[in-house]
């Protein structure tokens, strides 16, 4: 089957060809056996919820298959500690961790009264590492590698699940007590210097939200609903603060990654664009895939066409805008270079937005200087983001011609 690369950078492993499975994704799964009956050890801690045939979905926490000490083990799932880890080193700690299932309707959170279930609520609230062991059988033999989450190793059917004891985080188990819709209960998380990485969890396995109405949310899910709800709690009171004073540009390099943000004065305004390269994980074309997708002051309408980077994205921006007390005209650009050939989850473009706002900015006279600069640092040139960029044809305006001239 001849699928168009345009389709894969779209799509991203979720089934936009008609597969039943990623064609691109099935020669990274391939997982050496896990010949075991019981897994022991400490969940770091973790739960996934899985979202294959939702509402009836499986659900079960994850343990390393390998020998882990209990002050250790937290880094396990701890996508806020991983910006300057090599990728190599995340995978090869994460593909050790087996994931325990069991099925339940996503509907129960609140009313079941299966033990198991209740361990993962436990789990979920968790603030270290928890003492447990799984016994398991029907061991999987693949990893699960997406867009989306974390990788992970292998799966298998949870039998029974012993814990050891917990000690809850008190503002999730406050949360957890409260009966407020989950909205509510997310903002109140995050205020409280909560990680999104434990909120998302948190809302995952049941424990958000109005009690009688509390779901199990696929973990996937869960991940992009806290950068969107948090990032547009964030936008209302940016909205209130004076402009950037002038023109900003950060720049951040790694893991065959290349991120620009300007930042001009003006009201809030948002646009998020990625440049797939030739061999990197959603292109095996021979030219380079451009997609992204832009808000202005009213807000997105839609899901953005760019999936889940667009929000993890678009609430690293939040929080700088924040912290500095200011609004702005915000325009992210992303280069993704041959090499880049597994996907990893969107935690790696929030945590490396983050480490780069930590950093100064460049400031400029001029949004034109600014863009100039910008594109110093890119090897895609100007003529072919402006194509696809709303923000950037504002930016160059009537100085387009000479910009690209003298850039291009």
């Amino acid at each position: 089957m001849n699928i168009p690369p345009s389709l894969c950078v779209k799509c991203r492993g979720n089934n936009l060809c008609g597969l039943t499975y990623c064609p691109i994704l099935a020669d990274r799964v391939n997982l050496k056996p896990l010949d075991a009956k019981s897994i022991e050890g400490y969940t770091p801690p973790s739960v996934f919820v899985g979202r294959i045939g939702y509402p009836k979905i499986s659900i079960g926490p994850m343990i390393p298959s390998i020998p882990v000490d209990k002050h250790k083990a937290s880094i396990y799932d701890k996508p806020e500690e991983w910006s300057n880890a090599s990728i190599k080193d995340i995978l090869r700690f994460r593909l050790t961790l087996v994931r325990g299932k069991v099925t339940v309707n996503a509907n129960d959170a609140y009313y079941s009264s299966d033990k198991i279930v209740t361990s993962m609520q436990e789990i979920a609230m968790a603030d270290n590492p928890v003492e447990a062991r799984m016994h398991i059988s029907r061991v999987s033999k693949m990893f699960s590698i997406s867009e989306i989450i974390p990788p992970f190793g292998p799966s298998a059917e949870l039998e029974r699940l012993d814990l050891g004891n917990i000690r809850v985080d008190h503002r999730i188990e406050k949360a957890y007590h409260d009966d407020i819709n989950a909205r509510d209960a997310i903002i109140e998380l995050y205020n409280s210097n909560v990680s999104v990485t434990s909120i998302a969890r948190a809302l995952s396995a049941g424990c958000l939200g109005i009690k009688k109405r509390r779901r199990f949310v696929p973990t996937r899910w869960s991940i992009t609903a806290v950068d969107d709800i948090v990032s547009r709690f964030l936008i209302s009171h940016i909205k209130n603060r004076p402009w950037v004073n002038e023109p900003l540009v950060y720049v951040r390099e790694g893991y065959l990654n290349r991120f620009i943000c300007i930042i001009a004065p003006g009201p809030w305004e948002f646009e998020w664009i990625e440049a797939w390269y030739p061999d990197t994980i959603w292109n095996k074309d021979a030219r380079v895939e451009i997609i992204g997708d832009h808000e202005g002051y009213d807000g997105l309408k839609h899901y953005a066409i760019v999936g889940g980077c667009y929000y993890s994205s678009r609430l690293a921006a939040c929080e700088y805008l924040k912290s500095i007390n200011r609004q702005g005209k915000v325009l992210m650009l992303r280069e993704i270079y041959p090499g880049f050939d597994i996907p990893i989850g969107v935690w790696f473009v929030r945590e490396q937005l983050r480490a780069m706002f930590k950093g100064k900015p460049l400031r400029f006279g001029s949004v034109e200087d600014a863009v100039e600069y910008a594109m110093s640092n890119l090897k895609i040139p100007l003529r072919e983001w402006i194509k696809r960029s709303y923000m950037l044809k504002q930016f160059v305006g009537k100085s387009a011609k000479s910009l690209l001239d003298y850039i291009t």
